[in-house]
């Protein structure tokens, strides 16, 4: 008899043991990736993108779905574009409002993932900041400004500014402006009146 309440005992300690440890695990984290939730409605956002990053930001977003803002403190780009602009997208359609902090800056896919925003806003001492596009194939590089105006190659940037908000012509304009501010391996520091002119903050 005392050996079988001794086993149960055990088996008792053991199955609370486990329940404790799944709801260790089940317990959302404060860190993914490049995010950081401050509070229930904060994130934090300090580094540059990469392929992790749109699940990254969709598996925090489900742990804590009353999110509202992103803080980003530095962003200097994206080492993977496509899944950018998918993060960025998604960022949007959650209607998630983006702010750059003070002495922050964004560049390049950062510039593209601040845009997200439904509202826009910077604190004191922000740079932003936008270039042309690389790419290599076959051996061969080339830049977007080698490319029609037509080109299919333009065509994913200026479809997500208008995803995002902004006008066709308005889309077409930012999207220019940036291949043609600077070449890939350089950055251009926009001023304030380009900041007004391309409607980046709202």
């Amino acid at each position: 008899m005392k050996r079988i309440l001794t086993l149960v005992l055990l088996f008792v300690a053991l199955v609370n043991l486990s329940s404790c440890s799944s709801d260790d695990d089940a317990k959302p984290k404060k860190e993914y990736g490049i995010f950081k939730v401050q509070d229930e409605q904060t994130v934090l956002m300090n580094g540059t993108i990469n392929s992790k990053s749109n699940k990254n930001f969709t598996t925090l977003y489900k742990h804590y779905p009353k999110i509202d803002k992103i803080e980003i403190n530095e962003c200097e780009g994206s080492s993977d574009d496509e899944t950018n602009l998918k993060l960025s997208l998604f960022i949007h359609q959650m209607g998630i409002n983006t702010h750059i902090l003070d002495n922050g800056f964004v560049a390049s896919g950062g510039t593209d993932l601040f845009l997200a925003g439904i509202k826009r806003t910077i604190g004191k001492n922000v740079r932003i900041g936008v270039h042309s596009w690389a790419m290599e194939t076959n051996g061969k590089k080339s830049v977007a400004t080698d490319y029609d105006m037509n080109h299919a190659y333009h065509k994913p940037y200026m479809n997500y500014y208008m995803q995002v908000g902004f006008t066709a012509e308005e889309a077409k304009a930012f999207y220019f402006f940036t291949i043609k501010a600077a070449p890939a391996d350089d950055i251009h520091w926009m001023t304030e009146g380009e900041l007004e002119k391309y409607k980046i903050l709202k």
